[in-house]
């Protein structure tokens, strides 16, 4: 306490916590951890993307070969927590962001961090999915350029798996940006009306936040895909998992969580793909139950096991947002090549474009780093 007073510290309000401004004497606030989360769930979105092509619920997808359970598994066991635990992510880095920006300057570098690579995105990398799953699925017979006027023109289930318009993996940029501005308003509001102090939220209490998330799963939703859910998810990440103490809690507790977490994921696994009896109710409950501890279990094993920031993790993170943009064409693109070469055997058709996209994804990803041409790509 001496040494902070002696440094004349300044205190900021964010939200419902104070959190002392280290920045301001040259210490980094940064939270490594959040940084290595991200990226590690990005790289796993290759394997993850790659196993819907067997998926045995029906989903269009831009590649589909046949229904397999074993990788349905694998879809069904990250879903829940997958996109959840990178808006709760988004939710903590916006906490930070805000410290050292004004709203203005915010909503201006989403809006240019998100809407571009979206419009890139979409008009660039989507029509090429969309025309090799024309092909793959329905047998398209025009070429590339021929096919974008398909592309522009048809509006069936917005999946692209039968070549008409789709946003794909960009949904999650899109919805990130609304969401953002979303969450401006609510925090301008909330910095009006509730100038809370900081108090000491139990972790059991912070679990009570995760209560409501059913009510939003059917509200504001496309494709399935809930607004109303994820920025309820985003902002527990900005006011409850950038709160120290939670986090402490959460690493301390992370074990129990990770159990309970992986627990529910496993029975929502079989109840959904291989049991034949018909549990909506449990499955539900397994769901939310599985996506609740896993988030707080995985941000507490973060939180003890990758808050370092050595090479790798400074590679990764600078490259993770290209990653992601550029990962699903790669894995379309070999899955599509791959299928008349080793169709009989899922194993090869799965793990050789899986590797494939890795390589082919990372090389994008070294283009983008280099050329200050797509530096907005970054």
């Amino acid at each position: 306490m001496q040494r902070m007073a002696k440094c004349k510290c300044v205190w900021l309000w964010q939200g419902n916590s104070t959190e002392y401004d280290w920045r301001k004497h040259g210490i980094s606030m940064r939270k490594y951890y959040v940084d290595n989360i991200r990226w590690v769930i990005i790289l796993l979105l290759v394997p993850y993307h790659a196993a819907m092509a067997w998926n045995v619920w029906g989903e269009p997808n831009y590649i589909y070969f046949e229904s397999n359970k074993i990788m349905s598994s694998i879809v069904v066991f990250f879903s829940p927590y997958f996109m959840p635990l990178m808006f709760s992510i988004a939710g903590i880095s916006t906490r930070f962001a805000l410290q050292k920006r004004t709203i203005g300057q915010y909503v201006l570098e989403r809006a240019e961090k998100l809407l571009i690579p979206f419009i890139f995105g979409t008009v660039l990398i989507m029509p090429p999915m969309a025309y090799i799953a024309d092909k793959f699925n329905y047998g398209y017979q025009g070429n590339l350029f021929g096919h974008y006027a398909v592309f522009f023109t048809r509006f069936t289930d917005l999946t692209g798996a039968d070549g008409g318009f789709s946003v794909g993996q960009f949904w999650f940029i899109l919805y990130l940006f609304f969401i953002s501005l979303i969450a401006v308003g609510i925090i301008l509001l909330q910095r009006k009306i509730m100038r809370l102090k900081e108090i000491d939220i139990p972790l059991v209490l912070s679990f009570l936040w995760g209560l409501p998330l059913p009510f939003f799963s059917g509200a504001l939703s496309a494709g399935g895909k809930s607004l109303a859910e994820y920025t309820y998810i985003f902002l527990v990440g900005y006011y409850m998992f950038s709160n120290d103490d939670i986090i402490n809690k959460a690493e301390k507790w992370k074990w129990i969580f990770l159990c309970i977490g992986i627990t529910a994921t496993v029975f929502n696994v079989y109840m959904f793909i291989w049991s034949d009896i018909q549990q909506t109710l449990l499955n539900t409950i397994a769901k939310y139950v599985s996506e609740w501890f896993m988030v707080t279990s995985l941000l507490g094993i973060g939180k003890r096991y990758l808050n370092f920031n050595g090479k790798i993790s400074k590679y990764m993170s600078k490259r993770s947002y290209t990653f992601y943009i550029f990962h699903f064409i790669w894995v379309v693109l070999f899955q599509y090549l791959f299928f008349h070469v080793c169709s009989g055997n899922i194993i090869l058709l799965y793990v050789f474009p899986v590797l494939l996209a890795y390589g082919a994804t990372l090389l994008c990803c070294e283009i983008c780093n280099r050329v200050s041409f797509f530096s907005f790509l970054r």
